[in-house]
């Protein structure tokens, strides 16, 4: 089997939320989201098969391309070597994911079998928790964490970052009180992703605010501090009792194996598409965490290709 040619496929149109929404992590002042795009490869072969991914580049690297034709698909480790290991590239660094996970979409599609069954299955069903995007009055988090209840989901990812800690410890302790101990609860600080409105918090900062969520019975305090205050992390985790997250901004497994050689994170979190790791970079990587004890709770955000990104991380 040989790839013969690749497309990338574009809406035409936003597709129009129902509601405009304003992440957390971008400027207080920027314009609402207000509709999503998408885009996703097709990888064509010689048999037939046709294989999917995510697109999150707005053209493909010619690199690639002249790499992927008349390529085995079934070679995707070769692939992963050449285009993805260890490698920021700038032009289609994130699409390269993206390309990856075409290849093994053809080859499940040849052998007839998921993915997940190929790679070596271990379970058919994982825990999904419900990610909160927005800085919300508490009594508004407490509603829509009441909500996420009634349909049978178990945790909540709560946003914080307002310029009055307080105020995030306000919002905590209001969905706490709703939901008691019905729900897992975590919080995402994004540290790594925040406007240059906001300051980035300081060690005793993140000390503080971990302190404070353990009284709560928080699960994991998720990107306290900049990823490359790694060392800081390290100790963040041995002096506090709560997991400490973070992981979905590194940029190849490396960054994550140097993470877990220092004890950085308690939960690690790669992202198959943004961190240019892609399904077999992920692999390796959940096989370093297991051996270093550490759990690993992929991350997820593709905008409007969402589906393919979930499917693809699944």
């Amino acid at each position: 089997m040989k790839i013969t040619k690749i497309e990338i496929i574009r809406n035409k149109k936003s597709i129009e939320l129902p509601e405009a929404w304003r992440p957390a992590w971008r400027e207080p002042d920027a314009d609402p989201v207000k509709g999503l795009d998408f885009s996703f490869y097709k990888v064509y072969t010689d048999e037939g098969i046709v294989g999917i991914g995510p697109a999150t580049s707005p053209a493909l690297d010619p690199f690639v391309e002249k790499l992927l034709i008349g390529f085995d698909p079934f070679y995707v480790e070769r692939f992963w070597e050449i285009a993805m290991k260890g490698r920021e590239l700038s032009l289609g660094r994130q699409s390269y994911g993206g390309l990856e996970i075409a290849l093994w979409d053809i080859i499940g599609k040849a052998l007839g079998k998921p993915v997940y069954k190929i790679l070596g299955a271990y379970r058919d069903k994982v825990m999904a928790y419900a990610a909160t995007s927005q800085l919300r009055a508490p009594m508004e988090h407490a509603k829509q964490a009441l909500k996420f209840l009634e349909l049978g989901i178990k945790a909540i990812k709560l946003r914080m970052h307002r310029t009055n800690l307080e105020d995030d410890i306000k919002v905590v302790r209001a969905v706490r009180d709703a939901v008691g101990d019905e729900m897992i609860i975590m919080v995402d600080a994004n540290q790594n992703n925040l406007s240059i409105n906001y300051d980035f918090w300081s060690f005793n900062t993140a000390v503080k605010v971990a302190r404070e969520l353990e009284k709560l019975n928080v699960y994991w305090l998720e990107e306290p501090l900049p990823k490359f205050n790694l060392r800081s992390l390290g100790r963040l985790c041995d002096m506090v009792d709560i997991y400490i997250a973070g992981g979905e901004h590194a940029t190849c497994i490396y960054e994550l194996r140097d993470a877990l050689l220092i004890d950085a994170y308690d939960v690690i979190q790669p992202d198959i598409i943004l961190g240019n790791i892609g399904i077999t970079g992920i692999r390796k990587l959940a096989m370093m965490a297991d051996g270093f004890g550490k759990d690993i709770v992929p991350h997820v955000c593709g905008g409007g290709n969402n589906g393919l990104y979930l499917a693809a991380t699944l």
